[in-house]
């Protein structure tokens, strides 16, 4: 039975790399699995291969799940061989999971080596290059402003309050100047009496 080894690598970061020996009557299944082990990925979204000719341009699909392409159902990961579906000794494949991010591979058949070996469980990863990059990275999300949005309404100045109203040392003063509740109030104003006699 022979033993197929691939290079898979990252299509954006090509400098990360993994060899994984698999025999060649396991399944396209088993080989996704693999792949997202290798890479530290859960395997929790869809994905799909696709048969490359050299240029890279995709082929035959075989999918995760269940779909079709027109009226034809397309082939099941789980179904499939991988010794059924090459036919090139070189033979390029493109693997694309996570179809919302759309992750791409760039599968490429390096070896094939005549017998297993028996002592050893497959699929296996043999060879690694480079650190993954994470599967969920932080993703900020930008909500549109409707349409009746008036920037003028929100926008305060840096200095709201004029210097002469400027708080003492424990007091907050509020922007239509009020000392702020359960803060130190202002004193009031004392007008001085005048001596008697004084014009």
């Amino acid at each position: 039975m022979a033993v197929y080894k691939f290079r898979v690598t990252f299509e954006d970061h090509e400098d990360v790399s993994r060899d994984l020996e698999i025999k060649s009557t396991q399944s396209f299944e088993d080989f996704h699995s693999a792949i997202l082990s290798s890479i530290g990925f859960d395997n929790k979204e869809n994905a799909s291969f696709f048969m490359s000719d050299d240029n890279w341009k995709k082929g035959k699909e075989i999918s995760l799940t269940e779909k079709t392409n027109g009226e034809t159902k397309l082939a099941l990961m789980k179904k499939s061989r991988l010794c059924d579906f090459i036919a090139d000794p070189h033979q390029k494949i493109y693997y694309i999971y996570d179809f919302a991010k759309e992750w791409t591979f760039h599968v490429e058949l390096l070896k094939i080596v005549v017998s297993e070996d028996a002592t050893v469980l497959y699929p296996r990863c043999v060879k690694i290059n480079g650190e993954a990059p994470k599967q969920h990275d932080a993703v900020v999300k930008i909500v549109p402003l409707p349409e009746d949005f008036n920037e003028e309404e929100v926008y305060v100045e840096e200095s709201t309050v004029p210097e002469s109203e400027e708080a003492e040392d424990g007091e907050k003063i509020t922007l239509d100047g009020v000392v702020a509740e359960g803060e130190a109030e202002a004193e009031p104003d004392v007008e001085e009496e005048q001596p008697e006699g004084d014009v």
